[in-house]
């Protein structure tokens, strides 16, 4: 069976895969959620340090472990569990989502492990090569409006009003949880070119969608041939039905490994 390894974006946190890792364990999954809390506590660049935190949490950074095979959870960092690190033989699926899109590339070059798909979960997603910015400029001066003395971003959730926030969460509780661990990003992680090496996707990728502000990118995989699944909701989807959000990703793994 292969290794989830489910990559949040930076301007959250890991507990927004808490429930589909937990919900993939439970099938008896290895399930791997790396923390990347700490990316931009300093200076750029900023990529490298998501990589070192994704290969450090497949080399068994998180601590104690369950014993193989048993669906374990690892979150290094996290508060999430702890599970086992990853076998060098095992393949791994990628699961990355939102602002994560832009570091599957530098990732997949990075790890000794094989890559059995990349799953892109309502995530950005990279050319074929070259670099991928972290926004673009129009998103970039929205966020210089935000800024505050010190060059960081307030926590995610403070660029947007309220209402547009709860139907994000399944319930307050879970906001509260999700909100207590956001950290608050440079400006600098947002002028950001991160590199895409050619021939990062020689492997099987797929598109998951979740809400309308990704239909470009879901439109954007369909093009290049990957499968497409649409699950429709909020941009947090997993938090609202983690059930369906990791049926999805062990059916993408299930097509993969067919297609091998």
């Amino acid at each position: 069976m292969p290794h989830f390894v489910l990559i949040h974006s930076p301007v959250v946190g890991p507990r927004t895969w808490r429930p589909v890792a937990e919900h993939l364990a439970s099938l008896g999954h290895d399930v791997t959620v790396p923390s990347l809390l700490s990316v931009g506590d300093a200076d750029p660049p900023f990529w490298p340090r998501v990589v070192s935190a994704v290969t450090g949490a497949l080399a068994g950074a998180a601590g104690p472990a369950t014993p193989a095979g048993a669906g374990g959870v690892t979150a290094a960092g996290t508060a999430v569990g702890v599970g086992t690190a990853a076998d060098p033989d095992q393949p791994l699926v990628l699961v990355a989502h939102s602002n994560a899109g832009n570091f599957v590339p530098v990732i997949r070059r990075a790890l000794a492990q094989p890559v059995l798909c990349s799953v892109f979960a309502d995530a950005t997603v990279p050319g074929r090569q070259g670099t991928i910015a972290t926004a673009d400029e129009e998103f970039q001066g929205f966020l210089r409006g935000l800024a505050e003395p010190d060059g960081r971003l307030p926590p995610w959730t403070g660029w947007w009003p309220d209402e547009d926030l709860t139907p994000l969460f399944p319930d307050a509780r879970t906001q509260e949880l999700v909100v207590a661990e956001l950290p608050r990003l440079p400006m600098a992680y947002y002028a950001e070119q991160v590199p895409v090496p050619a021939g990062w996707d020689d492997h099987p990728c797929a598109y998951l969608h979740f809400s309308a502000g990704y239909d470009g990118e879901a439109q954007q995989a369909a093009a290049r041939g990957w499968p497409v699944r649409n699950l429709p909701g909020e941009h947090l989807h997993q938090l609202i039905d983690p059930t369906g959000v990791a049926t999805a990703l062990a059916d993408f793994a299930a097509r993969s490994s067919t297609a091998r």
